[in-house]
């Protein structure tokens, strides 16, 4: 089945409401097409602009990477001696009737360890004892835009295992201590401008007339309206879910990996800073089936040997039929899904607004999609 087959079939079997399909590599986009329509009244295209959530996450590993190819910062350089706020967290071992258990952590976490997820840190959709620590003690969601919000209790030692979490929040602000400028201005200034994203941003303003709406599949299976978006105007612009982007900005991100820190013309991270960033960072760890403790999302499953770069999971082995060893990959809560295939010289996104992550209807138009690349790359 040809690409725009795979896309058509999927909106009209209301697998997606809506979706954009896109491919490119280092000199340019080489496949775009969209179906379904992102609002009552605007059909979805590759200038649509959509709440990319977790995709922002690789924005936050780059900012980090940009500071440690300047010595700014290093890998191992402790979280607490940038951030003192860290050295207050403590690790959740469990409950004492309605009294959270907690000790202090065993070892460091390093900004290695917020980059790949081993921080200890976990969110409430993905560990059973989060949700409920912050029932007990009121703690906010990292979706609060709170800065109290950043204090989320361990549920592991920092680097004994992988653990899907707000890390990335904390990573931004290791950045703006390290920088000196706030995380929205470093990233408009080191990322968005020299790499041409003009419709990537943290705030919606300008873009509303371009925004498309989020979805969720009801209990008769059909979509229905859902509101969901990053907090405006926040206390921290948290580096996990911020952003809003386009199709085509994200693809010039993308392209930016395959040139190895570069874009037409404009270098952001020297070669060797590019190398680092992309390389597998987690000293033997690998990534860790995500079963989901909450109705927007499923469970999140890859394959066991998955490592973690500084921006994202990395593939160590190919998958037949689909992408290489060295695949980079992540996506956002709202199914706004992306992989880079360096091998191949070959990067992709697959997009909509719908909810939730990765039910399997979505990820049988994923994986139809990926494979309908691969047949002509």
């Amino acid at each position: 089945m040809s690409i725009e087959s795979v896309l058509n079939s999927a909106v009209a079997d209301e697998k997606v409401p809506f979706v954009v399909g896109m491919t490119g590599n280092s000199e340019g986009i080489t496949y775009s097409h969209a179906t379904g329509n992102a609002t009552s009244s605007m059909a979805v295209d590759a200038d649509t602009v959509f709440r990319i959530f977790s995709m922002t996450k690789a924005v936050g590993g780059l900012a980090a990477a940009i500071l440690v190819d300047r010595g700014k910062l290093s890998l191992d350089t402790p979280v607490g001696d940038v951030l003192s706020a860290w050295n207050d967290l403590k690790v959740l071992e469990g409950f004492d009737g309605d009294k959270p258990v907690l000790r202090a952590p065993k070892t460091r976490a390093t900004l290695r360890h917020l980059v790949t997820h081993t921080s200890g840190l976990e969110y409430e959709f993905w560990n059973t004892d989060v949700p409920r620590y912050m029932e007990l003690t009121g703690h906010p969601t990292i979706l609060s835009g709170l800065k109290s919000s950043l204090n989320y209790p361990l549920t592991f030692d920092p680097g004994t295992r992988w653990g899907y979490g707000p890390s990335t929040d904390w990573l931004g602000q290791m950045v703006e201590a390290a920088d000196g400028r706030r995380i929205d201005a470093f990233c408009h200034e080191e990322i968005f401008e020299p790499l041409g994203m003009t419709s990537t941003a943290f705030e919606p303003e300008g873009l509303q007339d371009r925004l498309a709406d989020v979805f969720i599949r009801g209990e008769d299976g059909k979509f229905g309206p859902m509101e969901l978006a990053p907090p405006s105007m926040p206390e921290v612009y948290g580096m996990g879910h911020a952003l809003y982007s386009t199709p085509n900005d994200y693809m010039r991100f993308l392209r930016m990996l395959l040139n190895k820190g570069h874009l037409d013309g404009n270098r952001i991270l020297s070669e060797n800073g590019a190398e680092t960033m992309l390389g597998d960072q987690m000293h033997g760890l690998k990534f860790q089936r995500m079963v989901s403790c909450s109705p927007i999302t499923a469970d999140v499953v890859l394959p066991d040997d998955t490592a973690h770069s500084m921006i994202a999971t990395l593939h160590t082995s190919d998958i037949p039929g689909k992408r290489s060893a060295g695949t980079q990959s992540w996506a956002g809560v709202c199914n706004t899904h992306y992989w880079v295939d360096p091998s191949k010289d070959l990067a992709a996104v697959i997009m909509t607004q719908s909810l939730p992550f990765v039910e399997p209807p979505f990820m049988e138009t994923y994986d139809a999609f990926e494979r309908a690349v691969y047949t002509v790359n």
